[in-house]
């Protein structure tokens, strides 16, 4: 990557943080950018900090896609940035009012100690409920000095009043002053007094039932009126991606219920191992604008859990993105209550008015995906269907359905592909040709007979980029086939190839199920440069250069191509 000229003088002055007092007062707003990304890049959190805090634009976007090759900040660099946030609250040069850290996100223990999903959600949740203690105190104390400048205004102007009714009265007979007068001026002092004790207690009963409301949890209702007047106290808007387990639940369920100078908004929720309630209640407390999808991965929520979640879901207007992960969808028809558990679910999905992106794992619903699919209101882009054990009725019904011609993204992966399914596989491949960029059919049992069925098909996506093929009993032979038809394909950028069979230690299975695959060892005899060398040289003779071809599954990602 080739670093322009105001890049590499950025990163020369925040190299050095001792001076960082000369130049910050010099900087224009139109440097504030290089220099941000240089101190990320140099992993200088002072700088950071120092820049965040006096941050001259309204919007402040960090999370932004990072090319090939390119790390996000590390841990102390966003924990800088999210400190000086804070401190910019009361800093008047600091004119933040959006802060946009959607997709910042990395591997918990990454390459460069990045901050992952779950880490970066507690931090944020802290620096919400910290601001609000912060601000709590100082509204505290702004009430303490404003009552006490009342109370003396009020005096001062009763004890005005007094002397004044005192002069006239002297003026004309003192003498005439009888004790009913007395008594008339005592009362009048008295009620003085009493009206200005009920005036700062009518104050203190307002801060009091504010900081209820502003400590309140998110159980409680708020109409519209008091939410405008809370919003009205917002001074930064903290957008972001969460991510939600047991353990950071309490925290999350802290931050989004408080009202304060920072307000936390979500726009893809990711929640793991917590119940149907827990996520019911979360999905109560996140602002109804701006929530663009949500993953659920390793709850037991049931046909029936997610038809009583789907309501809620169709309360967010933008949700345009359904992931469900290993959620114990088991559909029995021998269990009572299935059926119309099930016709809960469909008439749910219907809702989803916005929906482009399902993607369901392992959820065990063979011979339902017309009642699920057929159900939604608009075609998808995004279909995922990886260990679904789909049945040749559900590959029938999906290559015929609304959804093939505009798919963008299909992955069938771990799906047992035969001969009786493959002509469905086909027409849903031709109806998707002109829209389908990435493919998955890793371990669905492609032999190299089955592949060469399907390779004129999968030769006519012409705008497939990525197409992933591991974990398929193929031999050189077929893998050779695999690309020389991938050459022919100039939209192609990525091939994910299996290990062919001549790799393996000897015992394998002849029809090897991709378990068997992913476990059984490679030959250390066996050279497994020779396959990759046979394959490259089909590439050098196709004069093809932009075309990667890898076997490495673990590493393998299809995002790097876009």
């Amino acid at each position: 990557m080739v670093l322009s000229l105001v890049s590499l003088c950025a990163k020369e002055v925040v190299s050095d943080h001792s001076s960082s007092p000369c130049w910050l007062r010099w900087v224009p707003r139109e440097l504030y950018r290089p220099l941000l990304d240089a101190s990320f890049a140099s992993c200088r959190p002072l700088a950071v900090g120092e820049l965040v805090q006096r941050w001259p634009e309204r919007t402040l976007r960090v999370g932004r896609r990072r090319k090939q090759g390119q790390t996000g900040p590390n841990r102390l660099c966003i924990q800088a940035l999210l400190l000086a946030v804070v401190r910019g609250l009361s800093d008047k040069r600091c004119a933040l009012h959006v802060l946009d850290l959607c997709g910042l996100q990395g591997d918990e223990g990454g390459m460069g100690d990045p901050m992952g999903g779950w880490s970066l959600t507690v931090a944020l949740c802290t620096m919400v409920v910290q601001a609000r203690a912060g601000a709590q105190r100082e509204r505290k104390r702004f009430s303490a000095l404003e009552r006490e400048t009342d109370v003396k205004r009020e005096r001062g102007q009763r004890k005005r009043g007094n002397e004044t009714n005192g002069d006239d009265e002297t003026s004309t007979d003192n003498k005439e002053l009888g004790g009913n007068d007395r008594e008339r001026m005592g009362s009048c002092g008295i009620l003085g007094e009493e009206e200005l004790i009920k005036g700062v207690r009518r104050r203190m009963e307002i801060e009091r039932k504010r900081e209820l409301a502003m400590t309140g949890l998110g159980g409680s209702y708020i109409n519209e009126t008091e939410e405008k007047d809370v919003n009205s106290d917002v001074l930064v808007h903290v957008r972001a991606d969460l991510f939600v387990n047991a353990r950071s639940w309490e925290r999350v369920r802290g931050a989004l219920s408080s009202m304060g100078p920072l307000k936390l908004q979500c726009r893809y929720l990711r929640v793991e191992e917590i119940s149907v309630s827990s996520i019911r209640t979360l999905l109560g407390m996140l602002p109804r604008q701006g929530l663009l999808g949500i993953d659920v991965r390793y709850s037991s929520l049931g046909v029936a859990g997610l038809a009583e979640l789907l309501p809620l879901l169709s309360t967010f207007p933008a949700l345009n993105s359904l992931r469900l992960h290993y959620c114990n969808l088991d559909f029995r028809r021998d269990q009572p209550g299935q059926e119309e558990a099930l016709r809960d679910l469909s008439q749910g999905l219907t809702q989803l008015q916005e929906l482009r992106c399902l993607s369901l794992t392992a959820l065990r619903l063979p011979g339902q995906l017309r009642v699920l699919l057929s159900s939604l209101p608009q075609p998808l882009e995004i279909l995922e269907l990886p260990y679904l054990s789909l049945s040749p009725a559900d590959l029938a019904y999906l290559s015929c359905s609304h959804h093939a011609s505009t798919l963008q993204q299909l992955d069938l992966s771990e799906n047992h592909l035969d001969e009786n399914i493959l002509t469905s596989v086909r027409r849903l491949l031709s109806q998707a040709s002109s829209s389908l960029q990435h493919l998955s059919l890793s371990g669905c049992g492609f032999t190299d007979g089955l592949l060469g069925l399907l390779l004129p098909t999968l030769g006519g996506c012409r705008a497939l980029k990525s197409l992933a093929l591991a974990l398929n009993p193929l031999s050189i032979a077929g893998l050779v086939d695999l690309v020389r038809m991938a050459v022919r394909m100039p939209s192609l950028r990525q091939l994910l190839y299996p290990n062919p069979l001549e790799d393996y230690q000897p015992g394998l299975p002849d029809l090897p199920t991709s378990a068997q695959l992913l476990d059984w060892p490679l030959d250390e005899v066996t050279d497994i440069n020779i396959t990759s060398s046979q394959l490259n040289r089909v590439l050098i003779e196709s004069g093809r250069t932009d075309l990667f071809l890898t076997c490495d599954l673990l590493n393998y990602d299809k995002d790097l191509v876009d």
